[in-house]
């Protein structure tokens, strides 16, 4: 077991593991830390605490300092540097004529490095912007091409929740989301209504995801046939996942048909088989993919 803080550099950003190296830090503190890109500034969003080594991507970088109110007044200065760095990197990328959307840009703490985030539809030559940049700038450079799930994240928006959306709040890293998700919830397959913000399918997809394989597991599906608790047998209507209800149109003796609502435990039937994980998808999940792909202009099938 090793002791670790977690830190965080961006809002709802990736947590990166830091030795403590002996320092009273507590959740909320301001921290300075050594990274791959050099000197950082970070918050720290998980106090002290130990974990499993195997967990641990070493080496563990240690703490180098608790942030002072110096560092505090850098870090403020680079966030506004920052809003001035993006405004003459608009301006390069109109004077090069280049097809990109910059996303944003952000200075390493130790103004070693300038970031510039951007979005676009396939490979771009950039290497005369960068020169351009570098001679505004006087230090390194990095342009990096992001997807639409990151620009998303960066730039904030409202879910058709009403609320934040999840990836800027408070999702730190994406999770895989698939069609067969929104048919596991019994959602619309309308592309329009299970997309998010991006244009991809909705993160919130995986929220549920675990209760509803669940409770679906315990019911049958739409088409079967069962026995009810009062001997009769029927047709499985419709089920109502979270009441673990089921409406059956059962035949009466005088062969009359009737739609009765049983509780699953009220009924027997032949248990689901369980399903073989993998890429095998049904035609109804096929053509919702085959519309995402055509508003996208990707496949979707190795990225969802």
């Amino acid at each position: 077991m090793v002791n670790v803080i977690g830190v965080r550099f961006r809002s709802a950003g990736k947590i990166y593991y830091f030795d403590p190296a002996g320092l009273d830090i507590k959740q909320g503190d301001n921290v300075i830390v050594e990274t791959a890109r050099g000197v950082e500034y970070g918050k720290v969003v998980l106090g002290l605490r130990q974990i499993e080594d195997d967990k641990i991507i070493q080496p563990l970088k240690p703490v180098i300092r608790l942030a002072t109110p110096e560092d505090d007044e850098i870090e403020r200065k680079n966030k506004e540097k920052e809003k001035e760095a993006f405004q003459i990197c608009l301006e390069k990328i109109k004077k090069h004529e280049l097809e990109m959307k910059l996303i944003d840009s952000e200075y390493t703490f130790d103004n070693n490095k300038v970031l510039f985030y951007f979005t676009a539809d396939g490979r771009i030559d950039f290497r005369e912007l960068v020169k351009d940049l570098a001679s505004v700038f006087k230090t390194r450079i990095e342009l990096r091409q992001i997807g639409v799930r990151d620009e998303t994240k960066i730039v904030g928006g409202i879910g058709i929740c009403g609320r934040t959306l999840c990836c800027n709040s408070h999702l730190s890293e994406f999770a895989p989301v698939s069609i067969k998700m929104a048919k596991e919830q019994n959602l619309s397959l309308n592309p329009t209504k299970i997309s998010g913000v991006c244009g991809r399918l909705m993160c919130c997809l995986k929220n549920e995801q675990e209760a509803y394989e669940e409770l679906n597991a315990k019911l049958p599906d739409v088409g079967d046939y069962v026995t009810t608790n009062d001997n009769l047998k029927g047709e499985v209507q419709s089920v109502s996942v979270l009441k673990q209800l089921v409406k059956v149109i059962v035949t009466l003796e005088n062969d009359e048909k009737e739609v009765r609502e049983y509780k699953v435990e009220d009924l027997k039937f032949k248990p689901k088989k369980r399903k073989e994980k993998g890429n095998n998808i049904d035609d109804e999940e096929l053509r919702v993919l085959e519309l995402l792909e055509k508003k996208e202009g990707k496949s979707l099938l190795d990225d969802e």
